[in-house]
């Protein structure tokens, strides 16, 4: 079987809800290699609610439907409040990138829980604001290895929040389009030169919202190349 667009390769899947300390039932879906434990575990948070992101946003689906499978990576993705998708619709409202907050936090509860290894945070556009300004609070919770940027805006998150990192020393990764629409890799690498150790990752040719084959096999393999590089290069047949 070609591995590419929808496929969705063998895992145990499982309808999983994330309780917020505020109150709120938020809806997820939890993936696990169907032969073995996790190696790893990626938390995935997804884009801008009010611009259409959801937790079946394309790569986080992608990411969820593949690498159980091909890399033994746990993948957990959920809607953010106030969120609809085939899965459901998760209680609440639209936060702004604050309130989502205890999104996060009711998903790295969930992840301690469960005992899951080796945690990335996984953020896409929108969900990269919610990684910078409070991942470092959720991994007090359970820690983290590190966590990855993809098309980043930088539009929520401050100086601060990037001061925050520098000072943590946490593992950051930014994977950055040449022709994104919020913020290119000159603008991108100036911003984020305030974080040392981050590794930056700019990809020629890519777009925010890394359409096509060749996009998303690029980011699976920029996100396996930290989360479990053992399993590179990825397979284009199952």
């Amino acid at each position: 079987m070609e591995i590419r667009g929808p496929v969705e390769l063998p895992s145990r899947r499982e309808d999983i809800e994330l309780h917020t300390s505020d109150g709120l039932t938020l809806v997820g879906e939890l993936a696990l290699p169907i032969d073995r434990d996790p190696v790893a575990t990626i938390v995935a948070l997804h884009p801008l609610p009010t611009g259409g992101g959801f937790m079946d946003s394309h790569i986080i689906k992608k990411a969820s439907a593949r690498l159980p499978a091909l890399a033994g990576v746990a993948v957990l993705r959920f809607n953010f409040r106030g969120v609809t998708s085939p899965r459901g619709t998760s209680e609440g409202s639209f936060g702004e990138g604050e309130d989502e907050r205890f999104d996060l936090m009711a998903a790295m509860e969930f992840v301690r829980d469960r005992g899951l290894p080796h945690v990335w945070l996984l953020g896409w556009s929108f969900g990269t604001e919610v990684v910078l300004k409070w991942g470092l609070e959720a991994a007090r919770i359970t820690p983290i290895d590190g966590a990855i940027l993809l098309s980043p805006p930088l539009r929520r998150a401050t100086d601060a929040d990037l001061a925050a990192w520098a000072a943590s020393g946490a593992r950051l990764v930014a994977v950055i389009p040449e022709f994104d629409d919020y913020l290119r890799p000159p603008e991108a690498a100036a911003r984020f030169a305030a974080v040392p150790q981050l590794e930056f990752v700019a990809v020629e040719g890519g777009k925010h919202l890394w359409v096509g084959e060749n996009q998303t096999r690029r980011v699976l393999s920029e996100i396996l190349a930290r989360v479990n590089p053992g399993a590179l290069p990825l397979p284009e047949s199952f």
